[in-house]
């Protein structure tokens, strides 16, 4: 008798011990991103993008979702994120990212703010209620609200994302392509979009003073984004030498460790307190 082994039998990796951890954690995650959705335990943590020119400010902050786990700890989006982007719990976090950002912005009237959405997000009948139930009470709200569509996700539904972007653009609100260069861009329907603005993934801009490749790429995205006249922001920024080089290959803002860490404590408060007491 041919003792062959019976998991032959199976697919590949079916009964796999990694597979089935990997399953279970993410069962796992999934499970405490709803308690934490349900118990109402989400907050936004804010970065500075800084100007690349003189007078060096802060142009903006993005805010980034974060859920808390049951003793308080703050649980960042690369945790949760890839299990939840295809579900509908992901669409709450959308939801719940804007009312953050919406409030954020309704308290702070010095305050532009990014925040994160999915394509998948369009059409979603909460995030549309959200957004209108503060822009009712205060229609100029959106000339400071920036949303963040990744490269992938627009690609997915081109043609979904240009019309709701038309359709937002008419309050105010204004499109950052997030991750760009991280996926492949048709330039036939790079043409049709109207972001405002291009985010280089940071992969790209990670120790770009000392790697001629990424310096070739990203002075390409660089010139794809001007000749569109969309505005210039380079993620991941950590050392004094890559904002150098970004700074004189055009980049308009910058953003990344080098100028602060997402913090869940609103950034703009110190330098509200800073400038007051100069």
């Amino acid at each position: 008798m041919n003792k062959r082994n019976a998991k032959a039998d199976l697919p590949e990796g079916a009964d796999s011990p990694l597979n089935a951890a990997v399953a279970g954690r993410d069962r796992s995650t999934l499970d405490m991103v709803e308690d934490a959705v349900r118990h109402n335990q989400t907050v936004l943590a804010y970065q500075p993008v800084m100007q690349a020119m003189a007078p060096h400010g802060t142009a903006f902050y993005e805010g980034y979702i974060r859920v808390l786990d049951p003793t308080g700890r703050v649980i960042p989006a690369r945790e949760f994120m890839h299990v939840v982007e295809d579900k509908e719990i992901g669409r709450e976090m959308d939801c719940l990212a804007l009312q953050h950002g919406l409030k954020a912005l309704e308290k702070y009237p010095q305050v532009r703010l990014s925040v994160n959405m999915s394509a998948r997000s369009i059409g979603y009948r909460r995030w549309q209620k959200v957004l209108d139930r503060f822009l009712n009470r205060d229609a100029s709200l959106a000339e400071r609200l920036v949303l963040e569509i990744t490269e992938a996700s627009a690609m997915a539904a081109p043609e979904l994302v240009t019309d709701f972007m038309s359709r937002m653009q008419q309050h105010g609100i204004a499109f950052a392509l997030d991750n760009f260069g991280a996926s492949t861009t048709a330039i036939g329907h790079f043409r049709q979009f109207f972001f405002d603005a291009v985010k280089i993934d940071g992969q790209f801009v990670r120790g770009i003073h000392a790697s001629h490749d990424n310096q070739a790429v990203v002075r390409a995205l660089i010139g794809i984004a001007k000749q569109f006249d969309m505005f210039v922001v380079a993620e991941s920024v950590e050392s004094q030498a890559d904002a150098e080089f970004l700074v004189e290959n055009g980049v308009d803002c910058l953003q990344g460790y080098l100028f602060g860490a997402p913090s869940v404590t609103p950034p703009w408060i110190e330098e509200m307190k800073r400038q007051e007491a100069g």
